[in-house]
């Protein structure tokens, strides 16, 4: 797998017009589009070269769970990869540890590619306590899926993103990046090797500073927010990756 490239569109854009023009101009080998889940089932239509990816899903397969989007339903539209656990759905919609694995082993069971997001928040950051916040957030969302999830060789991403740095214009240093995915693969050494497990950086990414974390071969993409909702800086990031 070479380098890939995930762009979050979060809830954008406002029209399903303006979201199939965004498909087209970022479709692409190695990108994931993750479009707001009104346009998920017609950006699949226009992707041919790229995957498509979702923001979210529920744990369970059906039932009376309003609002909510589940695993199958989502696979049966296309989707492959999915988000789970974007820090804006932690501290914003209160998502805890428990749920986000939850959604992890409802995405695995249902063969889609979950993206794990992790990071540290700024207070986090400044009281050093980084590395226990990843830790805790790695140990509790993995903690039901490989060896008992009923799938047994399944892909994993983990997406290192600092809150603080997320749409803040101020991302991490990639030296700084590099250590602390080096941390998070150290840890995922004991995790079940039946995982394929790749570790991604995210935090105000875009076409000008995304080099300079890629050139780390221990950096196996980004995923971006902001700068993939611009055709010219999708087209620039493709060429990085």
């Amino acid at each position: 797998m070479s380098k890939l490239l995930i762009l979050n569109w979060k809830m954008n854009p406002a029209t399903l017009e303006e979201a199939l023009f965004l498909a087209m101009e970022s479709d692409y080998k190695d990108v994931v589009v993750a479009p707001p889940f009104p346009f998920i089932e017609e950006v699949g239509k226009i992707l041919k070269k790229a995957e498509l990816g979702a923001q979210d899903l529920f744990w369970e397969d059906k039932g009376a769970f309003t609002g909510e989007v589940s695993a199958k339903e989502l696979k049966s539209i296309g989707v492959k990869y999915v988000i789970i656990g974007h820090s804006e759905r932690r501290h914003k919609l209160g998502e805890t540890d428990e749920m986000i694995a939850k959604k992890l082993k409802a995405a695995a069971d249902n063969g889609l590619i979950p993206v794990l997001c992790v990071g540290e928040t700024k207070a986090e950051k400044d009281a050093v306590k980084k590395e226990a916040v990843i830790k805790r957030q790695l140990e509790k969302g993995l903690s039901l899926i490989g060896q008992k999830s009923k799938v047994k060789s399944q892909m994993l991403l983990i997406a290192y993103e600092p809150v603080w740095a997320i749409g803040t214009g101020d991302p991490e240093t990639p030296e700084s990046a590099l250590k602390t995915i080096n941390y998070i693969k150290k840890l995922l050494k004991t995790t079940d090797k039946s995982l394929q497990i790749k570790v991604l950086y995210g935090g105000s990414v875009n076409s000008q500073n995304l080099g300079d974390y890629l050139k780390y071969k221990e950096v196996e993409g980004a995923l971006v927010g902001g700068a993939s909702l611009k055709k010219e800086e999708v087209q620039k990031m493709v060429k990085l990756i």
